[in-house]
């Protein structure tokens, strides 16, 4: 019997990431805690949790050699799975206490949620609790998914991708917002699977299914 896929939770200081850690073993993945930049490369999988402020996760990352192994891991294929400020660094840019680069693998920005929605009204920031993720396009994970479910959301801020086609997924407050950012090595979410229970579960099966085709 081959050994279950072993995938890298980079640890950068995440509040979060004993819950992660948790679920993604549920779904059947042995789960490597790591702050080591050589661990990331040699994983099956790199997932990149997060619940905090973009500019001080991009300082840990940066500054540990994390940001550059993760990279690595994209560039060589490995499936990365980012969650709530996971997605966030992936892109060009955040403003979460003054604008501070990120990754850069997604052109575009994060950017605070408006005070007022589409029609005036206000907006409560942050989006905290339920809501539901229009899912769009081709990637593996979307494959084993329904088009449409609720996850458990907590953040002030959204990613704003300059390309359309990145856009995996949909959700509406304030406005829609991207959800969900896929490309071939990478599938990224705003929400937070650990906590959205049943829906959780199928998105974190979906990743160690896709996880197991690429090892």
């Amino acid at each position: 019997m081959s050994r279950a896929a072993t995938v890298a939770l980079v640890d950068y200081g995440a509040g979060n990431i004993r819950s992660v850690a948790k679920a993604l073993e549920r779904s059947g993945l042995r789960v490597d805690v790591t702050d080591s930049p050589a661990a990331v490369r040699a994983a099956d999988g790199v997932v990149l949790p997060g619940a905090g402020a973009f500019a001080d996760a991009m300082a840990t990352l940066r500054s540990g050699g994390l940001e550059e192994a993760v990279k690595q891991a994209v560039e060589a294929g490995r499936p990365y799975l980012g969650l709530c400020v996971g997605i966030q660094v992936l892109f060009e840019e955040g403003e979460e206490h003054g604008l501070t680069p990120g990754f850069g693998l997604f052109g575009g920005r994060v950017e605070r949620f408006p005070d007022k929605d589409a029609e005036g009204a206000r907006l409560r920031v942050p989006q905290i609790g339920w809501n539901e993720v229009r899912f769009q396009g081709e990637h593996p994970m979307l494959e084993q998914l329904p088009e449409r479910d609720y996850y458990y959301f907590v953040h002030s801020y959204r990613p704003v991708p300059t390309d359309s086609g990145v856009v995996a997924g949909v959700c509406d407050y304030g406005g829609k917002f991207a959800a969900a950012v896929a490309n071939q090595s990478v599938f990224a979410v705003q929400f937070h699977p650990e906590k959205s229970q049943h829906a959780g579960k199928r998105l974190l099966d979906a990743y160690r299914s896709w996880v197991e085709t690429r090892r």
